[in-house]
């Protein structure tokens, strides 16, 4: 594919930069397994490929394909998307000072708990759909502001330019840069100009809608295009990944660029299903309240349709008859599987404060869903049975 003009995401997504293998005109990528490469005579890697935990060809190709699909300066990928967050988070120098939102992937939550504000990073917890209460957590030593948007699960919207903007102001007026993260594993490309909103650094966890298909564990950081004063914290995540090595194998590597070449259509074709599901949920007298941005009453609706080309295809709903409804529906679906993750084929669904920490803000009423490929109307009926049956019910 040539590099001299711009294509669409759907374009994008299915040529990724790749050309036919060199050697044989393969049209799909060898897999390379090796863990060592030969240097030349004189001692040196023409080829530029080591060791494996450094790079490897399948995940240099991976890598490649991230930046061009988020339109940054490059990617590195990473085992997990808990690694490739931790990477971004422990650039923050020492004695330095992060502001994460209040409503956050859990695991991110407990991370920051157990590990790294006990080995001395400093947190803010706020409500980032408050401009106002960013502003406030501002220090002097802040260097990272972290966004997730829509946040998980409450789906609260963040408005990333307006954080953006409270950031460059507090680097002009205390002298230190100070980089925008977002966590965009729920709005992959094409659903939100991450870079077009002025962050600094993209965060996925690959696994979900990048991957598609719930077979391969996986994450990523993307620079953002413009070299910035932040290209040390950049070189810093560079530094993780290559010296401690928690990088993603050859063969998650490939796992994951296949399942990239089908995200365009397949983030279409959920996003037309979520849409369906909410309006049906919304009408449904056993449905307290549906989380959902694409929703003209949601909070975040204005800003989530400047800042989004699509609502996505998560939402979350509370139901009438608090813990014990909510379980009673998640028991009685079939169609639906009940299982942590999102972004694949299939529809899951989550009693999701039985799985996060005591003490978190995810009400106990609450059920989040992943909207997947089967047709809306065969999911609707799934759930419109499970919101009427009795526990034990359905088989």
């Amino acid at each position: 594919m040539s590099g001299d003009r711009s294509y669409r995401p759907e374009t994008l997504a299915v040529h990724l930069g790749l050309a036919p293998d060199a050697e044989t005109g393969a049209v799909v990528p060898p897999l390379h397994l090796a863990t060592t490469f030969e240097r030349d005579a004189d001692g040196t890697y023409p080829r530029g490929f080591v060791y494996a935990r450094p790079d490897n060809p399948n995940r240099a190709q991976l890598e490649r394909a991230l930046a061009l699909l988020e339109g940054g300066r490059e990617a590195a990928a990473f085992a997990s998307g808990s690694a490739a967050a931790a990477a971004v988070l422990r650039s923050v120098p020492a004695g330095g000072h992060a502001i994460v939102p209040d409503d956050q992937y859990h695991g991110l939550r407990t991370l920051l708990e157990r590990v790294l504000v006990p080995a001395g990073l400093q947190v803010s917890v706020v409500d980032m759909s408050d401009l106002d209460a960013v502003a406030a957590a501002v220090r002097p030593t802040t260097r990272l502001v972290w966004v997730e948007t829509p946040s998980n699960p409450l789906l609260k919207i963040t408005d990333v330019a307006g954080v953006v903007r409270v950031a460059r102001d507090a680097e002009a007026r205390h002298g230190a840069p100070i980089a925008v993260a977002l966590d965009a594993t729920w709005t992959p490309p094409p659903w939100q100009p991450a870079f077009g909103l002025g962050v600094d650094l993209v965060v996925h966890a690959t696994t979900k809608y990048l991957a598609g298909h719930s077979d391969v564990l996986g994450g990523a950081v993307v620079a953002a295009p413009d070299a910035r004063s932040v290209g040390d914290v950049w070189e810093r995540v560079r530094d993780v990944q290559r010296l401690e090595g928690g990088v993603p194998s050859p063969f998650d590597a490939w796992l994951t660029l296949r399942g990239l070449r089908t995200l365009a259509v397949r983030l279409a074709a959920q996003a037309d299903g979520a849409a369906a599901l909410v309006a049906f949920l919304v009408a449904h007298p056993g449905v307290a309240q549906v989380l959902y941005p694409g929703l003209p009453g949601h909070p975040g609706h204005a800003v989530a349709a400047r800042q989004m080309a699509s609502f996505g295809a998560m939402l979350s709903f509370r139901v009438h008859g608090g813990v014990e409804a909510a379980m009673r529906v998640a028991a009685g679906v079939r169609l639906f599987t009940r299982a942590t993750s999102l972004g694949g084929v299939e529809s899951l669904i989550e009693h999701r404060a039985s799985i996060e920490p005591a003490g978190g803000p995810t009400p106990p009423d609450l059920l989040r869903v992943s909207v997947g490929l089967e047709h809306p109307d065969d999911l609707i009926e799934d759930l419109r049975e499970a919101l009427a049956a009795p526990l034990g019910d359905r088989p």
